[in-house]
């Protein structure tokens, strides 16, 4: 399974329609040392957009209920942030493919000031509906932010250096998503809930200035024409998708054949996805890509980290607030080792495959550990003191920390320097249509346990979603003990359901044809 199978000759294998000159970066390039002004060149102009991009998703969570506060339509206010996830995860693969043919850099650029405009806009932002719309603008340009970075990674690092730098890209997505909620509250408590995108605009401008210092490379400039059928399709498959993700979580009856409408549309919407991206010139998903055994495994693993990862970030403080009782303070703290972990794991895993040339091995090992932690946890989960589960937490997000940078560099290893944008922003994709897919089916599974036991606690559990232990505070102690009882048995089958997804992703690791660069 460790045999070494050279990057180039499975680009050159799997994109023969892509002149070898732009296929791979040249040799001497990939036999490049790092040092350290390489490092303090390239990392700061990379890591200011990413933390942008990250921080941006958790802080503006925080501050919903003031928005909806202020703002009034509160049964809208879920639309700030289901329009900004479609927004960005439609522009992630858009801004992917121009990097490949008009250079990252200019795009970056691009991103940085539309993410700005849309911030500002929705500072100023009168109504529900005005804000609802500015987070697609602030979506579009979020959406290039990370998706550029990891490409820019890809053009001007050495391979062999890669895997570091991925790690250090993941301990600063790990910080923004530590510091984005802190923050936001801060903020909004402090100067109001428009404080949250006025910052973004010094932050971005800081970004904008560490951007011009990097010397990336020119585009190809080669394609002329740009696949607009492609990108309408596309959104006519993503848009439709989510929607009916984001609604399958509630488990309302009513909803349902809205759902599944949406999902009848969508599929048609890919079918004929995949039939223009055929017979496209200049495909915005070049099919010829994912026909590489690596990169569909790759994406395929990707999505199974952000099922995983998502769904429990999402469900855990649930769990922890209405079965344990823990305060809002405590449930942040006690969630603090979840996300040092994989900060530490994805550290630890770039420093190895740089050292190493390994790649697949170590989310082969580290899912499969993965996994061992979740079937641990629902299994003793009524016998785990409070004090005791950080420990769990932190230990399964340490394994869980060995995908991402694995992930990003196999696919830049085999889609080379013509498709480094293109790779990069598939794999955003993947990780986001399987966070939402992830935490749709782990909110079915919990639904549907405690509606085949207690229909009664079902709806006290939706409840206690929106409003924490608050919502069976009145109930008879005897009651509160039962109800919290059936919720906990419920979590039990939602964390073994995260554990099918790692273990699928066990699966796709082991199974990755590359395993070394």
């Amino acid at each position: 399974m460790d045999e070494k199978i050279a990057p180039d000759d499975v680009a050159a294998s799997s994109l023969s329609a892509e002149p070898a000159s732009v296929r791979a970066a040249p040799a001497h390039e990939a036999d490049k040392p790092s040092s350290r002004p390489l490092f303090w060149s390239v990392f700061p102009s990379i890591m200011l957009p990413m933390f942008l991009a990250v921080a941006d998703q958790t802080i503006v969570a925080t501050a919903l209920p003031s928005m909806a506060s202020d703002l009034g339509d509160v049964e809208r206010i879920s639309w700030v942030v289901v329009s900004y996830l479609i927004a960005n995860t439609i522009a992630a693969p858009v801004y992917g493919r121009l990097g490949d043919s008009f250079g990252r850099k200019p795009m970056m650029l691009t991103a940085l000031f539309l993410f700005m405009l849309g911030s500002v806009l929705c500072a100023l932002a009168p109504n529900i509906e005005f804000l609802t719309a500015t987070r697609v603008l602030q979506g579009f340009g979020g959406g290039g932010l990370m998706t550029l970075s990891q490409a820019l990674v890809g053009e001007t690092i050495p391979p062999r250096e890669r895997g570091r730098y991925q790690g250090y890209l993941a301990g600063i997505s790990v910080a923004s998503s530590t510091f984005g909620p802190v923050a936001g509250g801060y903020l909004t408590e402090a100067f109001g809930w428009r404080s949250i995108f006025w910052v973004n605009v010094p932050l971005g401008l800081a970004a904008v200035f560490m951007v011009m210092r990097l010397h990336a490379l020119p585009g190809g400039w080669r394609r002329t024409s740009f696949d607009a059928p492609g990108l309408l399709l596309f959104m006519m498959f993503v848009s439709p998708v989510i929607l009916a993700l984001e609604e399958a979580q509630r488990m309302d009856a009513r909803t349902l054949p809205m759902i599944l409408g949406l999902a009848a549309f969508g599929t048609l919407a890919l079918v004929l996805l995949i039939w223009q991206e055929k017979h496209s010139a200049s495909p915005l998903i070049p099919p010829a890509l994912f026909r590489e055994p690596s990169v569909w495994r790759a994406d395929a693993l990707a999505a199974c980290h952000g099922a995983s990862l998502v769904s429990l970030i999402t469900f855990l403080p649930i769990y922890l607030r209405a079965v344990r009782g823990a305060t809002p303070a405590e449930t942040g703290l006690l969630l603090l080792p979840l996300m040092f972990g994989i900060g530490i794991g994805s550290l630890v895993t770039g420093q190895l495959v740089t050292r190493t040339g390994r790649t697949a091995m170590f989310p082969s090992y580290g899912y499969l550990a993965a996994t061992s932690g979740l079937v641990f946890l629902a299994l003793s989960l009524p016998h785990l003191s409070l004090r005791t589960l950080p420990w769990v937490f932190g230990g399964i997000a340490v394994f869980m920390g060995t995908i991402m940078g694995v992930v990003q560099v196999t696919v830049q290893a085999v889609a080379g320097q013509r498709m480094l944008g293109t790779g990069a922003a598939m794999v955003q994709f993947s990780r986001s249509v399987g966070a939402a897919f992830g935490t749709a089916a782990v909110a079915a599974v919990l639904f549907s346990v405690l509606a085949a036991t207690d229909r009664q606690t079902a709806t006290l559990f939706g409840s206690m979603i929106d409003r924490g232990p608050d919502a069976i505070a009145a109930l008879e102690p005897a009651r509160r003990a039962v109800v919290q009882g059936e919720i906990g048995e419920a979590f039990r089958t939602a964390f073994l359901t995260v554990a099918l997804f790692t273990g699928f992703g066990t699966w796709l690791a082991w199974s990755m044809p590359l395993r070394r660069i």
